[in-house]
């Protein structure tokens, strides 16, 4: 699994608006298969959670992605969200 490691404490502190745009991003990397493997499950969980953090657009991708998922991988991939959105 790819990491994604926030470098500068410029970052670490950005607002909610730039956090999401980061998670959107990852959604797209993991989408798009840009420096890892494709992986339609982790892009879902990352436009997820972008979207709940307030981006538009990672909502559209995600609307867009879901019908290529089974019910099986939606299922993980919302798990895998709410999970993450527990602990952080």
């Amino acid at each position: 699994m790819a990491r994604f490691e926030i470098s500068t404490t410029e970052m670490a502190t950005m607002g909610g608006d730039a956090r999401a745009e980061v998670f959107c991003d990852m959604g797209l990397m993991y989408a798009t298969g840009r420096g890892v493997e494709v992986d339609l499950v982790s892009a879902h969980k990352w436009l997820n959670i972008a979207a709940i953090k307030g981006s538009d657009r990672a909502a559209e991708l995600r609307a867009d992605l879901a019908p290529q998922l089974t019910k099986m991988q939606l299922a993980e991939a919302l798990r895998a969200a709410r999970e993450w959105m527990t602990v952080h």
